[in-house]
């Protein structure tokens, strides 16, 4: 939501809220002054953390209304789509997902043929100054590609521009 960290809410339906456990056992944990709802008494203080990022969220949630963030959201879909095929073109692999929007929203992880990914990575930096997590997983290199509102087709062709590079001369 654009907010700092810490600032987002759980949400979870009565019934369910026994089996949420919190992940740090803090304040409200065994409380001896328990309010009307021990989920909350668990989940509501972790720590000593400032609240004061809560305070930010109704302006986050201004700002995606004034900025149309659901338009940005499609345009950032439509684009990591655009990655995903470029990317799948290229290598000739098939990708991780169906082409469904359930499956992946501004990112996308998508298999590489094999490589140093270690070296692929400073690579791209080095010689593109293009960073890209490439990450390895089941033996095999992977590049992840995140979509934001200030990335372009541009930004997109540069990075499958570079990885043709780089895969070809291994």
């Amino acid at each position: 939501m654009c907010c700092p960290k810490g600032s987002a809410f759980l949400y979870a339906r009565r019934e369910r809220q026994p089996l949420v456990e919190p992940l740090v056992v803090s304040w409200g944990y065994e409380s001896e002054l328990p309010g009307e709802s021990r989920f909350i008494d668990e989940q509501e203080w972790t720590g000593t953390r400032d609240i004061a990022a809560y305070l930010t969220t109704p302006a986050a949630l201004r700002f995606l209304e004034e900025y149309r963030w659901d338009e940005q959201r499609a345009r950032c879909h439509a684009l990591a789509r655009f990655a995903r095929e470029r990317i799948t073109a290229l290598t000739g692999l098939p990708p991780l997902s169906p082409d469904l929007p359930e499956w992946y929203a501004q990112m996308v992880t998508l298999p590489l043929p094999p490589c140093d990914a270690a070296q692929l990575k400073t690579r791209l930096y080095d010689e593109f100054r293009i960073e890209v997590p490439i990450v390895v997983w089941r033996d095999q290199p992977h590049v992840r590609v995140s979509i934001q509102a200030y990335n372009t087709r541009e930004d997109v062709t540069r990075l499958v521009d570079a990885l043709a590079r780089l895969l070809t001369d291994r």
